[in-house]
């Protein structure tokens, strides 16, 4: 037979995903979906106090049995938490707390009954006896001389003070004329999936093994800690991750209640199960966010950026979370502050702080909103004082494509692509000219308006030396996949990362579509259980699409070699005269299909040529060449209209500028996008989680706690630059977690905008109407001091 025209690329196709069939139905298996004889229940008594001694827990009549705590379960192991250097403090997250509980929602015990409800009603009962101690809730105050520690034998409240420094500080002061000084805040906020955190555990007799049902973005790593946490054998415990609602980072850690689930079930022999609800959420589960800046950046009166230095002070709240620790988001927030800038000297110190709140954790972005936030406002205030539109400013200053691989001044390089052209691109889009033209007439309403961009760089795909640097104690630096084709000539793809909203169901299959020439929906992609898929990380900083997908493509591309040497012998000509094509391979006069190929090496082999194993399965790992990753980047503008008297902030306009390099599937890239910057805007204009002074978080329900909503959220026009990464597979670069980096400094650019006349400073977020009030009482008190 003819052998067909070759068919369409795969990669850059817009498939629709294959994922959002079973959402759309409800058919989706969440850990609250399983259902197996003899569940119980489980809730926690969590602490009411932010800071006392725990001198004791009484347990209800009738009840004592069904109520654990310190020392009813375990003995459980302490797993170190944090980077393996010698200057950080650990210090242990106990599952239960034992003799002191440090942030109001820590567990102190764990009620067990037939229903959560039943559960409930025991807790009610439950008593702790509790010293109060005065409790620690500002990271900057915590600090100080004499400020009360949150764990008693340390010096102070620092679980590490480092810092960063890159070229000659003293020389980059020298030469600048100007300089500005502002302090800039990003509070704390919660990650505030759709499905809050939830497992189900239980002891299987025939396989003898703990079975784990865990909403998480990483089983095989949850199963690592989980076995370290109890003492088990690895090869006794099996996760299983269903399908997740979102994660965004804060299902990336392994909490105390998840540890308690499983020691019940080993206890109780029974199932166990625990479902997060949204209270305990926003108390209890990793808290993201909360940078205090202070900084100082130099210029000279042309508008070079030439220094910038300062403190910077992370809310790490009270304990650290396995694996990563509290480390991880001061070193990024001040590796990250110069930007996309030509920045020489720098000099930061860092200090990660402990306070009687809930552990922080990794929330979308890690590090780099409170990065991106800082610098570009600093941008825009020099900007201002220099007399210059901001936008000439970013320009004069913003690294080329000349210049890359450009290594900043905080040691990233940066390895491709044009943020010039992508600010451009989306000034354009927002019509720059014709907005001023609209400030200057003025708004019927009279409301003011505003315009702001802002740029960030974020790093994906950073391998072992990445990592080695910052002293992790798990290593994230490679993906791996099994490539199985079966004896009808289908496909599987095992996987060790975990897709719960990013369409990786469909992008892997494409990738796999694409080595193989077959039709993707011949493929199915596991992951998720690691007793199916081989080893692999999970899914967190932008990086399975670089990893998985790497991993895909290389065991792909052997199978691929061993299709064409079995085909060739079934049509008698040498591998190296075959193709694939149409899930078929192509000789110079004929083809065979897959599904002949997979049977011979099933079950015929004597069809097999000398020398060829049988079955078609191939496991391969991978990671990018360098190791310090590559670099996606996006520019963002926002149009808003604020009320003078209300301080009540629309968005009008929202535009992005990105560049993720080669997009296997520019429709998941777009939605990605959008929810990114859906999520920064809420981290801009509404998400905080504020505490009293006796640690007392005031944002425990929705009715204090305030989420986008889809009728508050304006249409999001997306622009694409394309610039192949030259160190992955594809030219791919992450770009998971960029759009949710830009939102809050665009949005505070814009509404300093709107008043720059009256020299308006929107330094902290999120820009509530009563922060955008005070900053332009503020405003005018200097004016006045000025005058």
């Amino acid at each position: 037979m003819d052998a067909p025209a070759e068919q369409t690329s795969w990669i850059g196709a817009r498939l629709p995903r294959r994922e959002d069939a079973r959402f759309l139905l409800g058919k989706g298996q969440y850990v609250s979906d399983i259902q197996m004889h003899g569940i119980e229940e489980v809730c926690f008594f969590r602490s009411p106090l932010a800071h006392a001694v725990l001198k004791g827990v009484a347990k209800p009549a009738g009840f004592e049995g069904d109520v654990y705590a310190a020392g009813d379960l375990g003995p459980f192991v302490e797993l170190p938490a944090g980077p393996d250097i010698a200057n950080y403090r650990n210090v242990a997250y106990p599952p239960l707390a034992r003799d002191h509980v440090r942030f109001v929602g820590q567990v102190v015990a764990a009620c067990v009954a037939p229903t959560r409800g039943d559960a409930e009603d025991i807790v009610e009962q439950v008593i702790a006896d509790l010293d109060e101690l005065p409790a620690v809730v500002d990271c900057v105050a915590a600090m100080a001389a004499g400020s009360p520690r949150v764990h008693e034998h340390w010096p102070d409240n620092a679980f590490i003070v480092s810092g960063a420094t890159g070229g000659d500080l003293a020389a980059g002061v020298a030469q600048s004329t100007v300089r500005v000084t502002r302090r800039l805040r990003m509070n704390r906020q919660a990650t505030v999936p759709l499905e809050g955190r939830a497992v189900l555990a239980y002891w299987d007799d025939r396989l003898d093994e703990l079975v784990v049902y865990l909403s998480t973005q990483g089983a095989h790593v949850m199963r690592l800690g989980l076995s370290q946490a109890l003492g088990l054998p690895e090869n006794k415990v099996h996760v299983i991750a269903p399908d997740v609602g979102g994660g965004f980072g804060g299902k990336n850690r392994l909490t105390p209640e998840e540890i308690v689930v499983c020691a019940l079930a080993l206890k109780r022999r029974t199932p166990i199960r625990w479902v997060e609800d949204r209270r305990e959420h926003l108390i209890a589960s990793p808290h993201a966010r909360e940078h205090v800046y202070d900084l100082t950046l130099h210029a000279d009166r042309d508008g070079r950026l030439l220094a910038l230095e300062g403190d910077v002070h992370i809310d790490a709240g009270a304990y650290p979370l396995w694996p990563t620790g509290a480390f991880a988001e001061a070193s990024m927030a001040v590796r990250n502050l110069t930007g996309p800038y030509r920045i020489p000297h720098i000099q930061f110190r860092n200090f990660t702080v402990a306070t009687n709140k809930s552990p922080m954790g990794p929330y979308r972005g890690v590090a780099r909103p409170g990065a991106c936030f800082a610098i570009e406002r600093m941008v825009d205030e020099m900007a201002r004082e220099l007399g210059l539109e901001p936008t000439e400013l970013r320009r004069r200053n913003l690294v080329t494509p000349d210049e890359m691989p450009f290594v900043t001044a905080g040691g990233m390089r940066l390895d491709n692509g044009d943020y010039a052209k992508a600010l451009t691109t989306a000034m354009g889009m927002v019509d720059l000219p014709a907005l001023r033209a609209r400030q200057a007439a003025g708004e019927d309403d009279g409301r003011r308006i505003g315009v702001g961009f802002a740029i960030y760089t974020e790093q994906s795909g950073h391998g072992l030396k990445e990592w080695a640097r910052r002293g992790a104690r798990v290593m994230p630096s490679y993906e791996t996949c099994t490539v199985r084709m079966l004896p009808d000539g289908s496909v599987q793809l095992l996987v060790g990362i975990q897709s719960h909203g990013q369409g990786l169901e469909t992008t892997l299959a494409q990738i796999a579509a694409e080595e193989l020439r077959m039709d993707p929906a011949r493929i199915a992609v596991r992951h998720g259980d690691t007793n199916v898929s081989p080893f692999g990380f999970g899914t967190f900083a932008s990086r399975s699409t670089v990893f998985a997908g790497g991993a895909v493509a290389r065991s792909c591309r052997i199978l691929a070699e061993k299709l064409k040497r079995i085909g060739g012998h079934l049509l008698q000509v040498d591998a190296a005269a075959t193709r694939l094509a149409e899930g078929q391979v192509h000789g110079p006069s004929g083809a065979v299909p897959y599904a002949e190929i997979a049977r011979a090496a099933h079950v015929r082999q004597e069809m097999m040529p000398i020398g060829v194993d049988p079955v078609l399965d191939v496991t391969a790992t991978y990671e990018p060449a360098e190791s310090a990753g590559t670099f996606s980047y996006s520019a963002h503008g926002v149009v808003v209209a604020v009320d003078p008297d209300t301080g009540m902030v629309e968005i009008l306009d929202y535009v992005v500028a990105e560049d993720c390099g080669t997009m296997i599937n520019p429709m998941i890239v777009d939605g990605q996008v959008m929810g990114g910057v859906v999520q920064g805007i809420g981290t801009a204009l509404l998400e905080e989680i504020p505490f009293d002074a006796s640690g007392q978080p005031l944002a425990t329900t929705f009715a204090d706690y305030h989420m986008p909503c889809a009728s508050e959220m304006p249409k999001i026009r997306i622009a694409h630059l394309v610039t192949p990464s030259e160190i992955t597979e594809y030219g791919v670069k992450g770009m998971g977690e960029g759009g949710a980096i830009a939102p809050p400094a665009a949005i505070a650019n814009a509404v300093a905008d709107a008043f720059r006349a009256e020299g308006l400073r929107m330094n902290e977020t999120p820009v509530t109407p009563r922060r955008v009030i005070a900053a332009l009482d503020e405003a005018v008190l200097r004016a006045g001091h000025v005058a």
